[in-house]
């Protein structure tokens, strides 16, 4: 009875979420060297021609804003690294005739750190058309949102849809790792005499073909022991991607609560405060420059070696978040969990809270731990390599999947016709 409802539940639950596993797999193997990749396909955005002193960042984000008033810069690394381009991001402000944000095709600014002379500018993910300007921006948005548009006052459809399909992958893991296991020994039933030996053997013994595949078989059985081996060699990494992709897309919907509920969890200022919505903000009283003075001094109390090295505002929270690194150092360093940041009041100009890589209760770490897992960062390079296969390795299980519930389908489609066949054919009256 429950292998045979499990057998149902792992056909529909596969069926319901394979077309986004194969996407959101392939796309997530390419998105592993998302910065490589688009430094090769753009360079021109990035690679300065030019030598001299850098401009302050300050007056570089002063230039940008000039240069359109209807956008405001909310992210800059404080120091270019060397050879490189100052990266702003911007927002669009709010159009005081309409009271909506201005309508801007763009984002992403890069300058010359030299001259301040613009270099590019782009709009992160942009859904149309994908050339290489977009290309990988375009693959990592759509791998946790799907270019959902923004539509109700929200701009998460996607993001809560695939948070919704890792839940469900999550629960198949199980189910899918539960029906490799080989049947439970019954006496009591008489069985033929095959079926009885093989019951007869060790239950590792009846297992481990589960875990083989065989080449010299037929189609179908090499791609039926693809799907079943394949999902065994690799489960527990399976199981860390569904996982941390639910955690990611619905952290502040069903993750943080559950972990706030049932452990001693620390929520974020962004977690526990509300944001406006998305054609409002919250206008701060402290400029960058005077939360830059006051970061870097409560670094230095706190004992933290790094200056502010990235500072950004998030206008519907009215957050600053300055973030503590050295010129060049990775921003998702501290094993995949980034710098150490802290959070202001845009209003009052007070630390309202901290994220500090791999400190706070064991629920803290975990809840850190869930990027860099997903993203296999927490490992390196080495990482970055394993997730990039476990994206192809899950997308192939979709596939396989789906060809083995065809095949089934078809067999039983065809087995009730012949059934329906020989059916009509009794019913006709002897001549």
């Amino acid at each position: 009875m429950i292998r045979s409802v499990s057998t149902i539940l792992h056909r529909w639950f596969g069926l319901t979420i394979a077309a986004f596993i194969i996407f959101s797999g392939l796309t997530g193997a390419i998105i592993s060297w998302d910065h490589a990749i688009d430094e090769w396909l753009n360079s021109e955005f990035f690679d300065v021609k030019t030598q001299g002193e850098n401009k302050p960042i300050l007056e570089l984000v002063r230039l940008a804003e000039q240069r359109d008033p209807r956008i405001e810069v909310i992210y800059f690394e404080l120091v270019p690294e060397a050879g490189k381009s100052a990266y702003l991001y911007a927002e669009p402000k709010i159009d005081p005739a309409t009271n909506k944000r201005f309508v801007v095709d763009y984002d992403q600014i890069y300058l010359d750190p030299h001259t301040g002379e613009e270099m590019g500018k782009r709009k992160f993910g942009a859904p149309w058309p994908i050339t290489k300007t977009n290309f990988t921006s375009w693959m990592l948005k759509f791998h946790y949102t799907l270019h959902f548009p923004e539509f109700w006052g929200t701009d998460k459809w996607g993001i809560w849809l695939l948070g919704v399909i890792a839940v469900i992958w999550t629960v198949d893991c199980f189910v899918g790792f539960y029906l490799t296991l080989p049947p439970r020994k019954r006496t009591s039933i008489v069985r033929p005499a095959a079926v009885a030996r093989e019951l007869g053997k060790g239950f590792w013994t009846r297992w481990w073909p589960a875990w083989k595949i065989k080449t010299r078989g037929s189609a179908y059985r090499i791609n039926f022991d693809i799907h079943r081996a394949f999902g065994l060699w690799t489960w527990s990494l399976l199981f860390i991607v569904a996982f941390t992709a639910f955690s990611l897309n619905l952290y502040r919907e069903v993750f943080s609560p559950i972990m706030q509920t049932v452990s001693n969890y620390t929520p974020s200022v962004f977690e526990t405060r509300k944001p406006v919505g998305l054609d409002e903000r919250i206008t701060p009283k402290f400029s960058f420059q005077e939360i830059i003075e006051r970061a870097n001094e409560e670094g230095k109390r706190r004992g933290w070696p790094e200056p502010v090295g990235a500072i950004s505002y998030q206008a519907r929270y009215g957050i600053y978040q300055p973030r503590f690194f050295f010129p060049g150092a990775d921003d998702h360093g501290g094993g995949g969990v980034g710098p150490a940041r802290l959070h202001y009041d845009g209003v009052t100009g007070e630390v309202v809270g901290q994220r500090v890589p791999w400190s706070g209760s064991a629920a803290d770490i975990f809840a850190q731990a869930q990027f860099p897992l997903h993203s296999g960062r927490i490992l390196g390079l080495p990482g970055r390599i394993l997730i990039s296969a476990m994206g192809l390795v899950s997308a192939a299980l979709a596939v396989t999947g789906v060809v083995i519930w065809w095949r089934k389908r078809r067999a039983r489609v065809l087995r009730s016709s012949q059934g329906a066949y020989a059916s009509a054919l009794r019913s006709l009256p002897a001549e």
